[in-house]
């Protein structure tokens, strides 16, 4: 069978211009970059009287299994534009940290992707290049103002501001910067994050216009003084300079799917240590220009779709119509137990096991937040059929329909019983939020770690304890929360497989993000600076002589 990257380079593109007007957009509204990228006019999100449907895709726990999310989502678009219904599909830019790293690409899969795939994962069109650069500025400003006589009387044991760059680099986390003389700066603890994790990427995807942008980015509380007051972007002198070199990043990117339908990849904060979904502008362009929208939040719903829908669609407010909510049978054996070498291996009762955790996820869309849920199997070869007809009966049970996706094999026709399905149960409901924006920043903190995680409670370090309080005297106790843990469990141990009660989530660390508009909650052992892995993807990733990507997946 052809790897992804081989079925990606045979596919014939057809020109951005070409894609573009089927939307609808020609002339001014399109800025090529090259034959098949382009950016539109980020103008044109704003002020817009028209609304299509959004479909949300989310997915169980991951697992070493793989879900293909990504992939559903791609194959969904094509299958409801196959089906005639004008559709967009608006996706996150991959980071460069998990294409090196442990993850390889996230452009989809067989023939199901959006294309050019080697240029999506690679660099692109430089937007999270121009996210780590504004951020790297408001560092170098902060240091410079201490240098220069320190006019805002920082305290430098107090800057919470991290340097950043899009590349898995756990030597980074905790570093000593400033040495070498008084020339050099002034001597102290610093780190880096992964970019994707940044406030800046945050800021980028939340904000509505350049303006509202700018206005965030003036926010941003990057330190505090010695008498313990916050300094933000705005008194360093920052935010005009860092809205400047994002002026061109803050147009949606357009590029298209292997059958030549139009797709939006925009911004591309972490699930897990950040807020995971694509940037506001390009979901409200892609509801403006098509009558049905596909997005996808990252990792679990746990994580990616609880902060999309009570952190992204409250600030947007905008709202999906139907969830589909991705398993692989594979994952589900890999929840049951089952080592990875032997998940191609048929195992019923391994699949029976595994169901818990596809259960919670389900109970959480439908009857936690509201929503229309239906189960995609996203396909693999090894799936038995007896093992394929355990989860749709449990899928019965559970009140929802479940459908089979072949869109790896088959392309947008093999989603076509997937789309019309999402069709039959679409329907415009209130969003279910998991707490109220009028609680405490615990009580939210709480609510998610019961009402989504199961959680019997949660326990906070002292700095945690002190900081939310802090926070609160400040005036921020009325941000919602976006929690960093491990994607692997609905615990903030990533060994608790399937659906584990009987814990409680430990918060590490707390961090504002003013200019976002939320407080990030880190528990457990998760890094906002992920290291590489064992045997990285980078050692199999190569460039021939005449310039053609192979090894990336």
């Amino acid at each position: 069978m052809k790897s992804d990257i081989e079925i990606a380079q045979e596919a014939a593109l057809c020109p951005i211009t070409e894609i573009a007007a089927k939307v609808g957009l020609s002339g001014q509204d399109i800025i090529p970059y090259g034959h098949y990228k382009a950016k539109i006019n980020h103008h044109l999100a704003e002020n817009v009287t028209k609304q299509g449907k959004l479909i949300l895709v989310t997915a169980i726990s991951p697992t070493p299994a793989g879900e293909g999310k990504t992939t559903t989502s791609v194959g969904l678009a094509d299958a409801l534009c196959a089906l005639g219904k004008k559709t967009m599909l608006c996706l996150r830019e991959p980071s460069l940290g998990p294409v090196f790293g442990i993850k390889g690409g996230a452009a989809g899969g067989g023939y199901a992707q959006v294309v050019p795939m080697e240029d999506i994962n690679l660099h692109f069109t430089g937007d999270i290049h121009a996210i780590g650069t504004a951020n790297n500025l408001l560092a170098a400003m902060i240091d410079n103002s201490i240098q220069q006589g320190n006019p805002l009387n920082i305290d430098p044991r107090r800057i919470t501001w991290k340097r950043c760059m899009d590349m898995n680099d756990r030597q980074l986390r905790f570093i000593v910067d400033g040495l070498g003389g008084k020339a050099n700066g002034t001597p102290r603890e610093d780190g880096f994050d992964i970019t994707v994790a940044s406030e800046v990427m945050a800021v980028f995807c939340l904000a509505s216009s350049l303006a509202d942008l700018k206005a965030r980015l003036a926010k941003i509380v990057c330190a505090y003084t010695y008498d313990g007051q916050p300094v933000t972007a705005g008194q360093i002198g920052a935010a005009g300079a860092m809205a400047a070199l994002l002026k061109d990043a803050i147009d949606p990117n357009l590029v298209q799917t292997l059958e030549h339908n139009p797709a939006i990849i925009h911004g591309g904060p972490f699930a897990n240590i950040a807020h995971g979904c694509n940037s506001v502008m390009a979901t409200r362009l892609s509801l403006a220009l098509a009558d049905y929208v596909v997005t996808e939040a990252g990792f679990g719903a746990d994580l990616g779709a609880e902060k999309f829908l009570d952190i992204k669609c409250r600030a947007a407010g905008i709202a999906p119509s139907a969830c589909v909510l991705v398993a692989t049978i594979r994952a589900l054996k890999s929840h049951g137990g089952v080592a990875k070498a032997d998940l191609n291996k048929p195992n019923p009762d391994a699949v029976r096991a595994g169901l818990a955790n596809l259960g919670r996820h389900i109970e959480n869309m439908k009857d936690g937040f509201g929503l229309p849920v239906v189960v995609a199997i996203n396909a693999f070869p090894t799936d038995t059929a007896e093992e394929q007809e355990i989860v749709s009966a449990f899928c019965k049970e559970q009140g929802v329909p479940c459908v089979l996706s072949e869109v790896f094999a088959k392309g947008g026709e093999g989603g076509k019983a997937l789309a019309q399905a999402v069709l039959d149960i679409m329907e415009d409901r209130p969003i279910h939020y998991t707490y109220p924006l009028e609680a405490s920043l615990k009580e939210k903190i709480e609510a998610v770690a019961s009402k989504i995680y199961r959680a019997d409670g949660v326990d906070y370090s002292a700095a945690a304890a002190k900081m939310l309080d802090q926070l609160t005297e400040m005036g921020y106790g009325n941000l919602p929360v976006c929690i960093a843990k491990t994607q692997y469990s609905f615990s903030d141990n990533a060994a608790l497989k399937a659906a584990p009660t009987g814990f409680r989530m430990n918060v590490r660390e707390v961090r504002l993000a003013a200019g976002a508009g939320f407080v990030v909650v880190i528990c457990g052992s998760i890094m906002t600076m992920p290291g590489l892995p064992k045997v990285p993807a980078a050692v199999n990733i190569d460039v021939t002589d005449d310039g053609r990507i192979t090894g990336l997946f």
